[in-house]
């Protein structure tokens, strides 16, 4: 069992940054894929960004530039550094952690742009 625990979102003005962090206990092993997922109202979840334990990382188009992920391994912890940010990426930001063929959610963590 994994457990994940979200933390950072709030308010922001836009071209604003914000820092999520997403810390993982539990059975973590060597080979899985952390990533960050949004939700806005009335659209389907999609991917943000994506780091493998290897160190590899995908970015959705549309924060690409303007978003980071990063992990420190001895803390099994991951982070969104979003930067720039604008009213579209208004959304619960979701953590995802995939071990094999397990998957596991963090709880939310809401981001609003807005002046």
């Amino acid at each position: 069992q994994v457990q994940l625990v979200e933390s950072g979102g709030g308010l922001v003005q836009p071209g604003g940054s914000l820092r999520l962090s997403c810390a993982a206990s539990g059975s973590i092993f060597n080979f899985y894929v952390m990533g960050w997922y949004r939700q806005a109202p009335g659209k389907q979840r999609e991917s943000v960004a994506t780091i493998t334990s290897g160190g590899t990382t995908n970015y959705a188009d549309s924060v690409k530039g303007r978003f980071a992920i990063l992990r420190d391994n001895a803390k099994n912890t991951v982070y969104l550094q979003m930067n720039s940010l604008n009213a579209e990426d208004t959304a619960v930001y979701y953590c995802n952690i995939k071990i094999g063929p397990m998957s596991y959610w963090g709880q939310g963590t809401q981001v609003t742009v807005s002046s």
